[in-house]
């Protein structure tokens, strides 16, 4: 069994960062609602725990609260941020408004170096976001840190391995931040630090295996990093039981069907069904310009498609989705109720409830990261491994306006030049995502001496670590000024390329 750590999320914006940062230094750590009963918690026998920040103040009647058992179980405990304050009142110290609020930078200065400050500078730069603070600190701690703003910005109470910090570890905003976690993993916790991705997938395989028995399975094969490797991971579990569905709607990348089938029928020799439904979704999109209803279409088509080749296998009990652990984390309350989801994903819970399939869904414990480590160990080759993400609704939400096949055969060009002019730069793997996009005017232009009135095309690339927020890539100019050259004069029907510099917020990454 997994060494386990446990961060109780209290609605923390960067509660997902702490599990991406507990990840990097080879600990297995779970997100649970602050809510959780004692012995749910005890059920994964966690060597520590982690409380996260909140938007919530302490003081208030309605302040979010963990099974006060919790602190009696004998767990090393890190509260961080709304964490620290909540541990400080539970043990009768003193936290009130600030009538200075500290958000962004701060230097922290380091007064006891002990525990998960061992062996870091005297001062720290770290990351701030608070309005309330401690100033009274509860009987049994002592003060590790303060800034000139707060008295009291980390505390431990040893005997009970107890501590806090007001600043925020998991930000890499925050000097030595992997290196404070890390000192709490191993020298509080005494984790091994023995889990990697690759580990997984022995362990994976076997709890498929137990999961599915000797019934079949079908995945929708999309050709993305997570249902490719979802495929590969469940291929070396199940063998001929596994089918998967490669549904060509139209709204693909070009060669990306035909790449698909090279991958996992020919080398990879999976079963796999492919469903030319390109005419069938062109036909349910004509005419449609709206992109809420061009992605209900999408989805309802594909539904109906996939249940059509599903019933052509026979009988089957199980259906493998490629969901993974933020879709998990952000479609599921913190405070259990609707108002508080982040989003709703499409493979957390989105299926109609007549499809009657019981899920497999063996990548939901692993971040995007990981799953690449994952398909990487597993043989996948880089080309797939790497690739930029890509929406579930494919080109019907880049070509803007009403879908034809004319329209997305010109983008599908121009994307793969853009592309293909990254990857020549050197700057594929240095860029979150990068495509083209179509918008539904024309412009004039001059073209042998001849007036012209064509297509405009936008081509965007991003850098991010997350795809939560992002920030338009500062591509070289000679590099765009040879992407514009070749799309104007390789693909005929566009006379005009503009480069996207809008960032993530205020603008989203996708254009709709």
């Amino acid at each position: 069994m997994n060494e386990t750590l446990i961060i109780l999320d209290f609605g923390s914006q960067y509660t997902q960062l702490i599990a991406r940062r507990v990840r990097e230094q080879k600990v297995y750590c779970k997100i649970l609602p602050y809510h959780t009963p004692l012995e749910k918690i005890l059920e994964e026998n966690p060597k520590g725990i982690i409380f996260s920040g909140s938007p919530a103040n302490v003081y208030h009647a309605k302040a979010p609260f963990p099974d006060l058992k919790i602190f009696k179980a004998g767990l090393p405990i890190l509260g961080i941020c709304y964490g620290l304050q909540l541990i400080a009142h539970v043990f009768k110290g003193k936290v009130h408004r600030s009538e200075k609020r500290e958000y962004g930078f701060a230097e922290v200065t380091i007064d006891r170096a002990e525990d998960f400050f061992t062996g870091l500078p005297k001062k720290l730069v770290c990351w701030m976001s608070h309005g309330d603070k401690l100033d009274r600190i509860p009987a049994g701690f002592h003060v590790l840190g303060h800034t000139e703003n707060a008295p009291v910005a980390a505390i431990a109470d040893p005997k009970r391995r107890i501590y806090g910090v007001q600043f925020h570890p998991e930000v890499v905003h925050t000097a030595q931040g992997s290196e404070i976690l890390g000192n709490f993993l191993f020298r509080v916790c005494a984790f091994k630090g023995d889990w990697t991705p690759a580990s997984f997938i022995g362990e994976s395989i076997a709890k498929i295996r137990r999961q599915a028995g000797g019934a079949k399975v079908v995945l929708g094969l999309s050709g993305g990093v997570d249902s490719s490797v979802a495929a590969l991971l469940l291929h070396r579990a199940l063998g001929k039981n596994l089918t998967c569905i490669f549904v060509d709607n139209g709204l693909l990348r070009l060669g990306e069907a035909e790449q698909v089938r090279n991958t996992f029928l020919d080398h990879f020799k999976m079963n796999l069904r492919f469903a030319d439904a390109r005419r069938f979704f062109l036909r349910e999109l004509k005419g449609v310009t709206d992109p809420e209803k061009k992605r209900k279409i999408i989805g309802r088509v594909f539904i109906e498609v996939f249940e059509k080749e599903a019933k052509k296998i026979g009988p089957v009990d199980f259906l493998a989705q490629g969901t993974l652990y933020p879709d998990v984390i952000e479609s599921v309350s913190v405070h259990g109720g609707p108002t508080s989801t982040i989003k709703s994903h499409h493979n957390v819970g989105g299926l109609p409830s007549r499809m009657k399939f019981k899920l497999i869904e063996p990548l939901r414990e692993l971040f995007k990261d990981e799953v690449r480590e994952v398909g990487s160990v597993l043989g996948l080759s880089e080309d797939l491994i790497q690739r930029h993400p890509f929406p579930g609704p494919g080109l019907a939400i880049r070509v803007l306006g009403e879908i034809t096949e004319e329209r997305l055969d010109v983008l599908r060009r121009a994307d793969w030049i853009f592309i293909d002019e990254i990857k020549r730069a050197g700057l594929y793997r240095k860029i979150w995502q990068a495509f083209a996009v179509l918008l539904p005017v024309r412009s004039v232009g001059v073209m042998g001496d001849e007036r012209t009135y064509e297509n405009v095309a936008v081509v965007r690339a991003v850098t991010s670590q997350d795809g939560m927020t992002a920030d338009w890539a500062r591509l070289p100019e000679d590099l765009l000024a040879r992407v514009s050259n070749r799309i104007i004069n390789e693909v005929r029907g566009i006379n005009r390329v503009c480069y996207d510099i809008s960032s993530k917020p205020p603008a989203t990454i996708e254009w709709e």
